[in-house]
């Protein structure tokens, strides 16, 4: 890694009671208006995944198109789009799941990828994992594996990371939060 754990968890704001109480919503916001610091995230992702085998990167909506599409920008990958339900003009394919505060779904374009595909997949932070996991469904259903999850957080005492793990997905965050840590 380019920087220090210590360094990238000085530059994400903890918003407390957001986005309703007793959680602590991890803002990343103050990381895209360091350019330093933005150059130092996307370089660590990209050094990481430079010689990596893997075809397409998948990115979540929405903080996870922030690095997502900058990475696939950078490693010349095609870049597919994980909405929200209702978002996407085309064909979709769609999968529920369950969040830190609710129900969702997850949308992507039906013919997004093909059989034999690989796919990392991105998003800010790994929490419940219900995203990720909801994605990974999503993958799957088109024929295309995941390489790994990605994300800029991880919160392990979720448990997001572990579900991912034990399903056969690889995790990878540049820092992790205790739930109290502030």
């Amino acid at each position: 890694m380019i920087f220090d754990e210590f360094d990238i968890k000085t530059l994400i704001r903890p918003v407390v009671d957001f986005p309703k109480p007793g959680v602590v919503f991890r803002d990343i916001t103050p990381l895209f208006q360091s350019p330093r610091a933005l150059r130092l995230v996307v370089d660590s992702f990209i050094q990481r995944y430079v010689e990596a085998e893997f075809s397409h990167i998948a990115a979540m909506d929405a903080r996870g198109f922030l690095i997502g599409s900058i990475v696939a920008y950078e490693l010349n990958k095609p870049l597919v789009l994980f909405r929200k339900q209702g978002k996407l003009p085309a064909d979709v394919l769609a999968q529920g799941y369950q969040t830190e505060y609710g129900e969702a779904f997850l949308e992507v374009h039906s013919d997004s990828l093909c059989d034999g595909d690989k796919v990392l997949i991105f998003d800010d932070l790994i929490a419940t994992g219900g995203t990720l996991l909801a994605a990974t469904a999503l993958v799957r259903r088109m024929g295309a594996s995941v390489y790994e999850a990605a994300a800029i957080i991880d919160l392990p005492e979720l448990g997001g990371s572990q579900r991912l793990q034990d399903i056969g997905i690889p995790t990878f965050s540049l820092t992790a939060f205790a739930l109290d840590e502030k």
